[in-house]
């Protein structure tokens, strides 16, 4: 590699924990609204994952592709995303990047490279491998582009193909595997065969990584190294991080098939407690200052959440939608 990889500093952890923190009250009232029966579809939570995400979504650059999945709210925030427009989609305003129109995990903004999910089993990786191939085809350089998956997620079509394409053209992409111990309901051990996911990496000619999912320095330094040698031209990049989803597949789940044992074993550890911990300990902040930075968050969250719900929704009888984006396009095709 051409650059020294630069180590976490008190700055980036400090960063990346209020996004976290930022992430988990957010979350915590979608939940609320969910149940409240405020918002229709899926409400899907990443609590648990926060580190892992935060750590892809911060460490991009402005030019790169970002594609999350489901529970990947913290990365989407790190990456740009905001609490209004994040609470626009979930709860259906006109106003909002989607304006109203789609299933509130699939939001994006494909122009800043920030692509709309269009599912959360191993799809997006072809579609990550063939935008970094069209980057590269336009002399583009330097971009790379990370997709985010669960460990159910490397069984499918679609895992195999984009990162055998990617592996074959030597393309800047990194996948990040969240192995959180469940595919919905379903345990690894009837999910693979492999010892460990990260032998998948070798079979495929590709870079690994392993990450402790559970703390926040190990995911931000990972991905660092992971994105860095993507980017100085070492080709596809797999990270594996191991942690245990902390709620059910969706709010609609009550997870009652959750060993015990995982949650009292080190990969049950909650990321969001283990990072407060850290800066504690190392005298960065205080417990009182934490509490304090969370209680203003709720505040600001509470206030967003209060105005869009005040924002309208779209009616459908007005709405311009169309399927083709250029004016011009849809004027060929109602011609034709």
């Amino acid at each position: 590699m051409s650059k020294k990889i630069a180590p976490v500093t008190q700055s980036d952890f400090i960063k990346a924990y209020r996004l976290m923190l930022t992430s988990r009250v957010l979350e915590e009232k979608l939940a609320g609204l969910y149940r409240a029966g405020m918002i229709k579809g899926g409400v899907f939570l990443g609590r648990g994952q926060e580190a892992l995400s935060v750590s892809v979504g911060i460490q991009l650059r402005r030019g790169d592709i970002f594609a999350p999945l489901i529970r990947d709210q913290c990365g989407r925030l790190a990456f740009g995303d905001s609490v209004l427009d994040t609470l626009r989609t979930y709860l259906g305003s006109q106003l909002g990047s989607m304006r109203g129109r789609d299933g509130n995990i699939h939001r994006g903004r494909p122009r800043d490279g920030y692509y709309a999910m269009i599912s959360h089993l191993g799809a997006m990786i072809p579609a990550v491998t063939g935008a970094l191939l069209a980057r590269r085809l336009k002399g583009e350089q330097g971009v790379v582009g990370a997709t985010c998956i669960g460990e159910g997620g490397t069984s499918t079509g679609a895992f195999h193909e984009g990162l055998n394409a990617a592996a074959v053209e030597k393309l800047p992409l990194i996948v990040v595997v969240a192995n959180n111990q469940y595919a919905y309901s379903t345990p690894n051990s009837r999910q693979y065969a492999c010892t460990d996911l990260i032998d998948k990496a070798i079979g495929y000619g590709v870079g690994s990584h392993k990450a402790d999912g559970t703390s926040l320095l190990d995911c931000l330094q990972t991905l660092r190294n992971a994105i860095h040698t993507a980017r100085e031209g070492g080709g596809p990049q797999l990270v594996v991080a191991d942690l245990l989803r902390l709620v059910g597949h969706g709010e609609h789940d009550d997870f009652a098939y959750l060993d015990p044992k995982l949650k009292k074993s080190a990969i049950g550890s909650d990321c969001v407690l283990s990072a407060e911990k850290h800066i504690i300990e190392n005298g960065w902040h205080t417990a009182e200052e934490l509490a304090a930075w969370r209680r203003e968050t709720e505040e600001e969250i509470n206030a967003t959440a209060d105005r869009v719900r005040r924002e309208p929704s779209p009616d459908p009888s007005e709405d311009d939608w169309a399927a083709l984006s250029r004016p011009e396009y849809r004027e060929q095709y109602a011609a034709s």
